[in-house]
């Protein structure tokens, strides 16, 4: 349905076993007694197979319901994602359905904006509002005036609205924010990027590199599975990391970096790779180009070079290089996810693609696996009208040529009249609390006031809801149906996200809501299904395949087809020259350099640290903060400092500390966490802390939000990221 921005430009322009809720986690939340709940070994009256939404891999889950009331949430064996078990998050998901603090009903803005003054209304009146208030929109400025702000499933239903009415102003953060610069990498490396969920071929490794990816604390559930595979299996670990996180105490070797120099320690790797002909020759010459450009590039890229940079010794850079090539081609370098660092985010995440091409991984077991879909006939609809006008998520006049998608935080500046090539002058927030996703929260409130209308979409009353002309509360994912995920992967599969109990509360999917915008704002020929099901169950039914079935089993899963060249596949690469580019021509017809170069990042000025931030195993973004559940393992952040800092600056482990900015922006207080797992020049938090909004009661003033303090960014000239961890803290006792 939708045109994905690199079509756009082509056209024209866990792993443990899952822990159930009745296993010691606290369930007074939801009015019953301890005592109350079922053994976790007990079914209770039925269990309903759906798909999580805790965070967004979409893992298989199945719902133990007893009286109505969930009593515990499982891996569905036969779900290729969840494989039978769910990641803590997954779990935890019945604190989400039994938040006291969800949103109950439809909510119209009393006074100012920003004030957090709401009146209770019936859906009639705030869908009458909201689309009186969109129509008037769409005449005064045009459809391509209202932008769509999303991250979860459940947006494709607002996707779709959103096409209709005329835009492709559509944007989710994750883009921009997290995952789009190694999107970049890859696709002008290989023609293809890596993909959600990644293609990565774990549990086959031999040897798994981390740059700055906290697997075991970011947690996706399969790729946890499968790195405990690869461990139990005899795989090796290599950690490049400031911090000693999880993932590095199992390692076989610790990097820890100076932040902000990955780019030359991959440079100095791939020279010691090439000038020691440790690369897959056979493997290069069959599908690749530039190799010779590339190693006349590499040929100063020294370890000795890049121990001035990075002070990891020389001899350490050549040792692990040759241990990294020792395993090719079952030797991956991850490609990472969360990785809007530095502003030369695309082209760090290239030198990875080329550090896998020269090991020979790409299409590889143990590499990058080539996956597979199943394809689902699309329910008849009206077509779209004509190509809508380019979104204007870049600076008047520029545009950046590898974006493969719409930025975010490029929208959110074209809020700001005159930035950008037209402004946008409305929004629709869909599952993604803004004032946390997107950096420079100041610059986020001066574009939301300037805009004639926002609507938000959501289950939790987060910070971007207290700054909304109507809030609409949808059901969670435990209480609704949304699109079938047919997600590419190891096998083809079809699964079904459907209702597990009743909505609570005046709360509506998210494709009721959707689809009554639709028909108030005379877009109904878009909608033309009676419900979620009927969409649904009609593409399954064309597909030829059992509706009973799935809703039975929750996924149908296709026959087993080769993903690797080992299984006979020929790799195809969609590049202009067919084959893997190590010297990019493309990168350098648009005033880029073809091969990654390195840049010396900003130190930090005396007496600062460098902001860094990740994820805790529990925790989605700020997303799970408020879930009682999940807060009982982990309630909220600590700072990272390194022990002998810390001693110097007269604090203790323990202490209560504010962070404050090179823009005096002060943070919450939080307890300090004096160590010597991290280097002396930066501090480490959790991100998705700190919340201030008056209706998350649970959550509101519990540790320290990252997010206050990243006022600054540099933006990757690629494709529009935003690097984050160019921001400089002090540290100030409480």
């Amino acid at each position: 349905m939708a045109m994905t921005r690199r079509e756009f430009i082509k056209i024209g322009v866990a792993g443990g076993a899952a822990v159930g809720l009745g296993s010691g986690l606290v369930t007074r939340w939801w009015g019953l007694d301890r005592d109350e709940v079922p053994d976790p070994a007990t079914d209770g009256d039925r269990v309903v197979p759906t798909f999580c939404e805790i965070c967004f891999w979409k893992c298989g889950v199945l719902a133990h319901v007893k009286d109505g009331v969930v009593t515990k949430l499982e891996g569905n064996p036969a779900h290729p994602l969840s494989q039978g078990r769910l990641c803590p998050r997954g779990t935890g998901g019945a604190g989400l359905l039994y938040d006291p603090d969800r949103l109950k009903k439809p909510l119209l803005r009393k006074d100012a904006r920003g004030g957090q003054r709401f009146e209770e209304v019936s859906w009639d009146a705030a869908l009458d509002f909201t689309a009186e208030k969109l129509s008037a929109l769409r005449t005064k400025y045009g459809p391509e005036a209202l932008a769509l702000y999303t991250h979860g499933y459940g947006g494709s239903w607002f996707k779709h609205l959103v096409h209709a009415y005329g835009s492709a102003a559509i944007a989710a953060p994750s883009y921009a924010q997290c995952r789009g610069p190694r999107e970049a990498g890859f696709l002008l490396t290989f023609g293809a990027g890596v993909g959600s969920p990644e293609v990565t071929d774990i549990e086959n490794t031999r040897v798994l590199t981390l740059l700055g990816s906290h697997l075991g604390e970011n947690m996706h559930n399969t790729q946890v599975q499968d790195l405990a595979r690869m461990l139990q299996r005899g795989g090796e670990l290599v950690v490049v990391d400031p911090r000693h996180s999880i993932a590095a105490g199992k390692a076989r070797y610790w990097l820890p970096i100076k932040p902000g120099t990955d780019l030359a320690l991959l440079l100095a790797w791939m020279h010691v790779i090439v000038t020691e002909k440790l690369y897959d020759r056979e493997y290069l010459e069959q599908y690749a180009t530039g190799f010779d450009k590339l190693a006349e590039h590499l040929r100063d890229k020294t370890p000795e070079w890049a121990y001035t940079e990075t002070t990891i010794r020389p001899e350490l850079i050549r040792e692990t290089a040759r241990f990294i090539a020792g395993a090719r081609p079952r030797s991956l370098i991850h490609p990472g996810r969360h990785v809007t660092w530095y502003g030369d985010d695309a082209q760090r995440s290239r030198a990875i693609a080329l550090l896998n091409a020269l090991l020979g991984t790409w299409g590889r077991k143990g590499g990058f696996f080539l996956p597979v879909s199943l394809s689902l006939p699309q329910f008849p609809y009206t077509a779209f009208g004509a190509t809508p006008k380019p979104p204007p998520d870049a600076p008047r006049g520029h545009v950046y040529p590898f974006a493969g998608d719409v930025t975010a935080s490029g929208l959110c500046d074209a809020s700001i009249p005159g930035t950008a090539d037209y402004d946008i002058k409305g929004w629709l927030v869909y599952g993604t609390n803004l004032l946390q996703a997107l950096p420079e929260p100041e610059k986020v409130k001066k574009a939301i006031q300037a805009l004639d209308f926002i609507a938000v979409v959501d289950v939790l009353p987060a910070e971007i809801t207290g700054w909304a002309d109507v809030v609409l509360p949808e059901s969670t994912y435990l209480e609704r149906c949304d699109e079938l995920d047919t997600s590419s992967w190891r096998v083809p599969y079809v699964a079904v996200r459907q209702p597990v109990v009743e909505p609570m509360y005046d709360s509506q999917p998210g494709w009721w809501i959707a689809r009554e915008l639709a028909h108030r704002l005379g877009l109904a020929d878009y909608f033309p299904w009676k419900d979620s099901v009927e969409y649904a169950m009609s593409r399954v039914h064309g597909a030829g395949l059992s509706c009973d079935t799935l809703k039975a089993t929750g996924v149908i899963v296709g026959k087993r087809e080769p993903i690797t060249i080992e299984e006979g596949v020929v790799p195809t690469f969609d590049t202009p020259s067919g084959k893997i580019e190590l010297y990019s021509q493309q990168l350098a017809d648009a005033g880029f350099d073809p091969i990654p170069v390195y840049t010396r990042p900003e130190e930090p000025p005396p007496g600062t640290f460098r902001l860094l931030s990740g994820r805790a195993p529990v925790h989605t973004f700020g997303r799970t903060t408020n879930n009682r559940f999940l807060s009982e393992v982990y309630s909220e952040n600590e700072v990272w400092l390194n022990a002998t800092a810390a001693a110097a600056l007269g604090l203790e482990d323990g202490t209560r500390v504010v962070l404050v900015n090179q823009d005096e922006v002060r943070s919450e207080p939080a307890r300090l966490k004096a160590t010597q797992r991290i280097r002396p020049d930066c501090v480490y938090v959790v991100h998705g802390y700190g919340h201030d909004a008056p209706g998350l009661t649970f959550a509101r003033g519990r540790g320290l939000s990252d997010s206050r303090l990243i006022t600054r960014v540099r933006i990757d000239p690629l494709m529009g990221g935003t690097g984050m961890n160019v921001n400089f803290v002090r540290i100030e006792r409480a």
